[in-house]
């Protein structure tokens, strides 16, 4: 059995991640080259907002952050703290020569189980929350179960409502997956939520952000980070080697791509293969096809990387909505 669970783009987590990447998309529209590492915090009334920054670029980060938090759909009032400094020498000096900003593993993974070639689990419970009536409110998540032969077991929905509001709704988008059991705001009632009802920070949605639970992640943030930093332009590479993979045949493809701070080659890039109805898993060492450039500034160039498009990326997760490394 598998589960995967999916927030919508409300949730306190998803507000954060939102904001850290509006802030770096203005930072990218006026300076492509900025160096951007900005973490959000929110919660009870108050967005905080910190990080490293070199750009040329202007940002009113107290204006974006209200202006995010609005087009999401809350009203309240949110007071603004900004504390944003450069990006350190040390880790600038080793950037600048073309090397990776930070050491790690990134993963990419796909499926041919879907047109969004992400696990099915994941990609029902995101339709699930897309398909959420309008007239509930931003904060929801979904959860979707599937037996062992990949039908639904069990939905969950937590959608954010008005005092006295009917649940139908929610139950007849439920029933349409015919899932064995459906539970709908089973505390039975989700009044408060957002910033009113909890904290939010950015990066704390990461398995969301990547394929659900049944996929391994490489543990970096991708929200915040301009594509200098290899925990989100080399996990973007990674997805799009693994969808080529799909594309060409293969029903599965886990990719790990790993690197050293400062340095340009990968010190490693495997990608593991299934064939349909095959349990054996195939393996194929990357670096000695030497069929893709994973070179950072190779990667940024190749997926177009240093042009403004990552808030939409913070909504719904990275992957599987057709952008250039799917």
């Amino acid at each position: 059995m598998k589960t995967a669970e999916c927030v919508a783009p409300g949730h306190p987590d998803k507000v954060c991640d939102q904001i850290s990447d509006a802030i770096l998309d203005e930072c990218l529209r006026q300076d492509p080259k900025s160096r951007v590492a900005i973490e959000t915090m929110g919660g009870h009334g108050v967005i905080a907002i910190t990080g490293e920054l070199t750009t040329k670029a202007y940002v009113n980060m107290n204006a974006v952050a209200r202006d995010v938090y609005r087009q999401i759909g809350y009203t309240d009032e949110v007071g603004v703290i900004v504390n944003v400094v450069s990006q350190s020498p040390d880790i600038s000096q080793g950037v600048d020569t073309g090397g990776a900003g930070d050491q790690g593993i990134m993963v990419g993974y796909a499926t041919s189980a879907n047109k969004s070639m992400i696990p099915q689990e994941l990609h029902l419970a995101r339709e699930i929350l897309k398909n959420l009536p309008k007239e509930f409110g931003p904060d929801a998540k979904s959860q979707v179960t599937l037996d062992d032969q990949g039908d639904v077991e069990t939905i969950v929905i937590s959608a954010q409502h008005k005092e006295g509001q009917s649940f139908e709704p929610l139950k007849a988008l439920a029933a349409k997956y015919k899932a064995k059991n459906i539970f709908v705001n089973p505390t039975g009632a989700f009044v408060l939520g957002g910033f009113t009802a909890d904290t939010g920070l950015t990066g704390r949605k990461l398995i969301v952000d990547n394929y659900g639970p049944q996929v391994t992640i490489g543990g970096g943030c991708y929200s915040g980070k301009d594509p200098s930093k290899v925990d989100r332009s080399a996990a973007y590479m990674a997805r799009r080697v693994a969808c080529d993979f799909v594309r060409d045949g293969y029903d599965e493809a886990t990719v790990k791509i790993a690197y050293s701070i400062g340095v340009a080659e990968p010190v490693m890039a495997t990608a593991h293969l299934k064939a349909k109805g095959v349990d054996e898993v195939t393996e194929v060492n990357i670096l000695k096809e030497k069929k893709y450039d994973l070179r950072p500034k190779a990667i940024i160039e190749f997926l177009d990387l240093r042009k403004p498009q990552y808030l939409q990326t913070a909504a719904w997760g990275h992957f599987g909505h057709g952008f250039k490394w799917d």
